[in-house]
């Protein structure tokens, strides 16, 4: 191994074993005890790496030179890959995917919650891994990220006292995704694969309007200019929602655009805009406004119809979000007579999806609109025994409301990466209930409220689903029985 002259430290490690992966998609080795963790390495390499970064307890290191490929690597088959930050695994074989995913959640369970997994049931893996989301939303910018090829053909002008910078004829506006750790940088997406078309082609045919008809793109330091987000949503249904946010932006100029879309993709079920001048990018407290068609898409799932605005939760991955929901119904194993409360229930999908399996479903979230969503569905489905509540979790689910509704037979919980409130946590343990159906996305904290759980509850079946591939994040649904104090 070489080492750096002045302070002595190693610099190189050869023939390092790559034995797992990483949630930022970076291989993990050992050294000496020291954890390393090697950009775009996949379990099975070996390879010479260069440390880059050095910490007490662990390092970071590039490849300099891959001497044994593992059986598990494959072409990435994105031209982002890399650089940004969304499909980070795709440089590894979908099944190899699907069994660190498995491995994931099962080592979370194991040494989280010390939970016996010898019994978790095998991975769902998505049909389709690629084009699977039915959302995405994108970012404009004046700032691009420009790439090596960029700056080694005509991205940086030689270094001199007046030529220092970038060239001055370099396309500097982007529409894309933000690259990792840079907030301000935008990398400019030619083609994504996670999202069908008409997607790609209606984000290129903005870009080429908004550069031929001189919009400004968004400064996301100085916050000035016209254009600063597009929101694209499609369904199974074939419906299209496209979303423009515009910032500083004059009517026509706005109107140009919208008139544009109009025109060239008569397929867009509902054509909306806003404008936001706030200096972060939500938009669940602006105004929405509907230039073309509905201002709602809709979707199906199981027979049943959900209503999609611009600012609705609907799991992204649409036919493998049907899967979750019959696995979480097939957990519950309903009898037709029970008393379900849905806690976190979003736009109530779940709630009403189960609807014709129970007698009554209570959901509760946060979100005052996703509520608003929930009893809509609910009244465009015919389904009348749902009720829905909005407020903070902790605050609804008292002792009182417990009373007031009845105990119930099951609890369905899918809460945020976050996990529960401890206080949530303990009126699960006080009320009692027969089953809970326990839907997670982060394996983590779902282990350390299933440790808190265990005072009543048993685990009995473990199911990852995997919602996200070519990523790190995985579903897990976990059912539990009511098993009385332990003494």
């Amino acid at each position: 191994m070489s080492r750096n002259r002045k302070s002595g430290t190693v610099s190189i490690i050869p023939n390092l074993n790559i034995i797992d992966i990483a949630e930022e998609g970076k291989g993990v080795g050992k050294a000496d005890e020291l954890v390393i963790f090697v950009d775009k390495a996949v379990p099975g390499d070996v390879a010479d790496v260069r440390i880059i970064k050095k910490k007490k307890n662990f390092a970071e290191a590039v490849i300099e030179s891959l001497n044994k490929a593992s059986e598990l690597r494959t072409d990435p088959f994105c031209q982002h890959f890399g650089t940004c930050g969304g499909c980070k695994w795709q440089h590894m074989g979908y099944e190899a995917q699907l069994k660190f995913k498995h491995k994931n959640v099962e080592a979370a369970l194991q040494r989280l919650a010390k939970i016996d997994t010898t019994g978790m049931e095998p991975i769902l893996g998505s049909a389709e891994n690629k084009y699977y989301r039915n959302k995405l939303e994108y970012t404009f910018s004046n700032k691009r990220w420009l790439n090596k090829e960029d700056i080694a053909e005509r991205g940086v002008l030689e270094e001199g006292p007046d030529t220092e910078g970038p060239d001055p004829d370099l396309e500097m506006n982007a529409l894309g995704f933000h690259v990792p750790l840079r907030f301000d940088k935008i990398l400019d997406i030619q083609h994504c694969y996670l999202q069908a078309e008409p997607s790609n082609t209606i984000r290129n045919s903005v870009r080429a309007y908004a550069l031929e008809n001189s919009m400004s793109f968004y400064d996301l330091r100085n916050h000035e200019g016209s254009l600063r987000n597009l929101i694209i949503r499609t369904s199974s249904t074939g419906e299209v929602m496209v979303v423009v946010v515009f910032a500083y932006v004059g009517q026509e100029k706005a109107e140009g655009l919208m008139e544009h879309l109009k025109l060239s993709f008569p397929a867009i079920t509902a054509l909306l805009y806003i404008i936001n001048q706030k200096k972060n990018d939500t938009i669940f407290d602006q105004d929405v406004i509907t230039y073309s068609g509905r201002d709602h898409i809709f979707e199906e799932m199981d027979g049943l119809k959900f209503k999609i605005g611009p600012k609705s939760f609907y799991q992204t991955n649409s036919d493998q979000a049907h899967e979750l929901y019959k696995i979480t119904r097939e957990f519950a194993g309903f009898s037709g007579n029970e008393l379900v409360y849905d806690l976190y229930t979003g736009a109530g999908t779940i709630a009403n999806f189960i609807a014709g399996n129970v007698k009554q479903v209570i959901g509760i979230e946060y979100v005052p609109t996703a509520i608003d969503d929930a009893k809509f569905n609910s009244h465009l489905n015919k389904i009348d025994n749902t009720i829905f509540y909005a407020g903070d979790m902790k605050d609804i689910l008292t002792r009182e409301f417990i009373a007031a509704h009845g105990k119930p037979d099951v609890v369905i919980t899918d809460p945020p990466r976050a996990g529960m409130h401890a206080d949530v946590v303990a009126r699960l343990l006080e009320m009692e209930a027969d089953k809970i159906v326990y839907v997670s996305c982060n394996a983590a904290t779902q282990a350390r409220d299933l440790a808190l759980l265990k005072e009543k509850y048993e685990v009995l079946r473990i199911k990852p689903v995997d919602m996200f591939p070519h990523t790190q994040h995985v579903e897990n649904v976990v059912l539990l029985k009511f098993v009385g104090s332990a003494v």
